[in-house]
Order: structure tokens, then C-alpha cells, then sequence
């Protein structure tokens, strides 16, 4: 099955924005991402094991996630700007989507990197920890905000969502950044000034990445800085206006 979600198909829209969710997210999560934007087709990337991929086996590797929604985009490159936004683990997966979209000549207008680390920053993956746990894991959903502290005290929830939850944080800790040509699209690095695993400065750090155009914005809020608001506006606007703010 393609990774490739539809949020809003808009065959005529002037743009396309391509998502991809955080570790133990789904291409739902960006459902409301869709509305009052008629000039941007949206999109969203499904992992594997979860949601209506749910019969299929966890990736284990970044790679495999990246190649998969390379060749799904690749199958619909079409032209038009397209930004590519991936949330905390994420906006790795975007990166390295990206490098391969560029490789086979279907480069992008924008990365957007949300509240994550740069891949080539020594310290993006030790700053998420280094063994598993239940427990932290749940605490740290229930800390972000994004899931009912309730709901996650159901043994049968916790059954639901620990498995991939578990299988995308090994991924993460498995990923090595491999040495490669810079990518040559725009760059835009967005956090929240109260975000733990993201420093302003490691932020920053995302300018490495590209021998592109680069801006970096923080926001008010946490990791999850974006809630209730989702910045498709700040995404895809021009790079001066985020340097101007």
C-alpha cells in the first residue's frame, strides 16, 4: 500500500504541502492541516503498522520509511511547489525523503524541520534518551499533550499503541546520518521556545543541511507548539517574512 494520504486532493491548487508525522503519529494527525487552504493540496504520510496500514510489519529502518514515501511523491511529482514539513522524528524522515526526491530529479521548493533536531547535530538522537520505557513513553505522550492521560491508563489503549511506539523510538535510535551531497531546497527550522529536546541554538543547526535559502522561527509554546493552530501559513510563507519577525 502507498504511503501517500490525500488530506485535501485539490488537483488545481497552486501548491502541495506533504507532512509527515512524529514517532507513534498518523497521517491524521494533520487532518485539520487541510482546511481553508483552496490554493494548497495537502498531504500526509502513513507509516506502516498503524492506522489503515495496521496489518503491515513496523518499519525498523529510516531508510525504508524515506524510500517508500520518495517513490510514492516521485509517483506524483507533477511540478508544482512542493513543501515537504515533518514533525519532531519526523522532519528526519522528510530530510532524508527529500535527499532521494532530489537524487532522482524531483526537487522540492521547502523542507520545513518542526521541532527537531538536526540530523547532523552529534546529539539529535542521545537528547531523546537512550533505553526504552514503557512508562516514560506514556508519560511523555500524556506530557505533550496530544493523547487523554485517561485513555493512555486503559491497558487495552496502551496494548494498541506501545508496539509501534516502541518500534518508531528504536528506529530513531538506530538512524545514523550518512554523508552526502547538501540538499538544494529552501529550509525552514521551526520550534517552540519552551521545547526541552530543541534549544534554540541546536535549531539553528538546520542550516547545515542546504546550500539553500534557510530561516529559522521559534514560537511560543512546547513541543507540540502548534496546538490548536496549525501554521500551514508560517509553512509556506516566504522566507524574508519569517527572518523579518
Amino acid at each position: 500500500m502507498t504511503a501517500i494520504r490525500f488530506l485535501a486532493e485539490r488537483p488545481g491548487a497552486a501548491h502541495r504541502l506533504v507532512l509527515f508525522p512524529h514517532a507513534g503519529g498518523s497521517a491524521s494527525f494533520y487532518r485539520a492541516w487541510a482546511a481553508d487552504r483552496p490554493d494548497t493540496e495537502v498531504l500526509a504520510v502513513q507509516y506502516p503498522g498503524r492506522a489503515d496500514r495496521l496489518a503491515e510489519p513496523l518499519a525498523h529502518h529510516m531508510a525504508e520509511l524515506a524510500a517508500e514515501a520518495a517513490d510514492g511523491l516521485g509517483r506524483l511529482a507533477d511540478g508544482r511547489p512542493t513543501t515537504v514539513a515533518g514533525h519532531s522524528m519526523g522532519a528526519v524522515v522528510a530530510f532524508e525523503t527529500v535527499r532521494l526526491l532530489e537524487a532522482e530529479g524531483h526537487g522540492v521548493r521547502r523542507l520545513v524541520a518542526s521541532a527537531s533536531r538536526s540530523p547532523l547535530d552529534p546529539g539529535h538522537v542521545s537528547a531523546l534518551g537512550t533505553a526504552w520505557d514503557d512508562e516514560a513513553a506514556v508519560s511523555s505522550l500524556a506530557a505533550m499533550g496530544q493523547t487523554d492521560p485517561e485513555l493512555l491508563a486503559d491497558p487495552r489503549v496502551r496494548a494498541f499503541l506501545l508496539p509501534y511506539l516502541r518500534a518508531d523510538f528504536e528506529l530513531f535510535q538506530r538512524y545514523t546520518y550518512l554523508p552526502g551531497p547538501p540538499l538544494r531546497c529552501e529550509v525552514l527550522a521551526v520550534h517552540g521556545d519552551d521545547d526541552p529536546h530543541v534549544p534554540a541554538a541546536r535549531g539553528a543547526l538546520w542550516r547545515d543541511v542546504t546550500t539553500g535559502p534557510f530561516a529559522h522561527a521559534v514560537l511560543p509554546g512546547g513541543h507540540f507548539y502548534f496546538t490548536g493552530r496549525p501554521p500551514v501559513g508560517l509553512f509556506l510563507g516566504e522566507l524574508e517574512e519569517v527572518r523579518a519577525r
